[in-house]
């Protein structure tokens, strides 16, 4: 699923970057262990989700028979799966923030609006480690994008996965294949197809599903209770909609009829009040489809729902694609003319060409504040900013807390300890963030930018004037 703002000149390398970092390999492995084993809360947990429902609240409001039918969803449910094809925005691939999806509907006896089950993420001021919440709402929210008691959003009708279940159901996964529109010989994601006569009023139709526009608005609007057929906006940029026209063609014999677009046509507005909105998961080609057409990925670098569809036969590999920079071997210096080496020894990196007593006295320098050796510089240097602090940041920011200690004890060793630096900062901000976002879980963050924060502390004080002394009031 895309959202407008992943698009441009560099949108495939965005995609690529996002799927080797966004969700590793390991939470692929544990989460899809303990869902085969039947332990879909610990799915959830493994693949970064916080639960936020209690079946029986469920079967207490809504009856048995729709915990039934929530908890059989919740047991197809491949959390890493959904967290695959969640929106994400440009430039860092992180989850679209302040989104409600919806799973699943399900119509409850007495009720006039469904019970939804939804995964939501958080504002961005409260996002970290890239959480999402599953929870079940019960459908008496508002349906645009008004909030809701726990600080979090209705269902938006952009991203209604109720009706694209093989962005979540590994039961229905094999489906994204025709719902993709990958045409073709297996394995390479297909040749595009064909664009229909009416895509020349889209602009930039590379980036949109064109062939699947008429099917997947049918799909819509069938749900929407107009079998028939009837207008569907389509949501082209900010302020840019295509309202299209779709018919059910005469079908032969009986037969049901196919969708056609009678007509399409671009306006720069939003679209008008109760029209159906085609959701972001039908609008956009899918990324890893665009990837495996460009041939900048291979089966090996999807998650393995997605390449058992697009590539049958495609294996993704047990590396989550980190390299080692070469200091767990060893790595050279330039050392008062000579050529020295640092390596990774017994748990900590060390110089190998200095002898411990030698060491001991250019530490003793250095805590005097005298210059040390090239060598202890380099070791002190890695601490600080090691080489690989781009990617140690992006796995934090992605929620990868254990990848990213990982690639630090592959640089620095299991015994190092860390120093002020850029690498103490960067784990120390991750940490704060964690906190935060907890204290928007339990109510009690402040959701202001901090300087305002801290204006409202110095008013409370006393402190603040908003005029002069010489000309407040008394």
């Amino acid at each position: 699923m895309l959202t407008d703002t992943a698009f441009g000149d560099s949108r495939l390398s965005f995609w690529l970057r996002v799927r080797d970092v966004a969700v590793p390999p390991s939470m692929i492995e544990t989460a899809t262990a303990r869902r085969t084993a039947g332990d879909w809360a610990g799915a959830c947990a493994a693949a970064g989700f916080d639960v936020d429902l209690d079946l029986r609240t469920v079967t207490r409001l809504h009856g048995s028979g729709t915990t039934a039918r929530v908890r059989a969803d919740l047991r197809r449910l491949a959390p890493d799966l959904l967290r695959w094809h969640m929106p994400r925005t440009a430039p860092v691939g992180f989850l679209r923030p302040g989104t409600t999806l919806t799973l699943a509907r399900y119509d409850v006896p007495g009720r006039v609006r469904p019970v939804h089950l939804v995964v939501r993420t958080a504002p961005a001021w409260a996002d970290a480690g890239q959480r999402i919440s599953l929870a079940v709402l019960d459908g008496h929210e508002p349906a645009g994008r008004g909030g809701s008691p726990d600080g979090y959003r209705a269902p938006d009708r952009r991203f209604r996965l109720d009706l694209h279940r093989h962005l979540w159901d590994a039961s229905r996964s094999a489906e994204l294949r025709v719902r993709a529109g990958a045409e073709g010989p297996p394995g390479d994601g297909g040749p595009p197809a064909p664009a229909p006569p009416w895509a020349s009023s889209v602009p930039g139709p590379e980036r949109f599903a064109l062939g699947r526009w008429a099917d997947e608005a049918a799909l819509l609007l069938a749900a929407e209770g107009r079998p028939g057929g009837g207008p569907v906006s389509v949501r082209l940029g900010a302020r840019r909609r295509l309202l299209l026209d779709v018919r059910l063609a005469p079908g032969s014999g009986g037969a049901p009829g196919t969708p056609e677009v009678r007509s399409a046509e671009v306006i720069r507005a939003s679209a008008p009040a109760g029209l159906p909105v085609l959701p972001d998961a039908a609008t956009w080609v899918l990324p890893d489809l665009a990837l495996l057409r460009g041939g900048l990925a291979g089966a090996d670098r999807l998650h393995p729902l997605v390449a058992a569809a697009l590539a049958p036969g495609g294996r993704r590999g047990a590396s989550d694609g980190a390299e080692a920079d070469g200091l767990a071997a060893s790595r050279v210096v330039d050392c008062r003319g000579a050529r020295h080496r640092i390596a990774l020894v017994g748990g900590e990196l060390v110089a190998l060409d200095h002898d411990p007593a030698e060491v001991r006295r250019e530490e003793l320098l250095a805590a005097l504040t005298g210059t040390p050796l090239p060598c202890l510089q380099a070791i002190d240097t890695a601490h600080r900013r090691p080489h690989g602090l781009a990617d140690i940041r992006d796995r934090l920011d992605h929620g990868d807390t254990a990848g990213a200690l990982s690639r630090i004890e592959d640089l620095l060793g299991t015994g190092a300890r860390l120093r002020d630096g850029d690498l103490r900062d960067l784990l120390r901000e991750a940490a704060e963030q964690r906190v935060t976002h907890g204290l928007f879980r339990a109510g009690l963050a402040d959701p202001r930018p901090k300087e305002d924060r801290r204006e409202r502390d110095r008013f409370r004080a006393g402190i603040h004037r908003s005029r002069p002394r010489q000309a407040s009031s008394r």
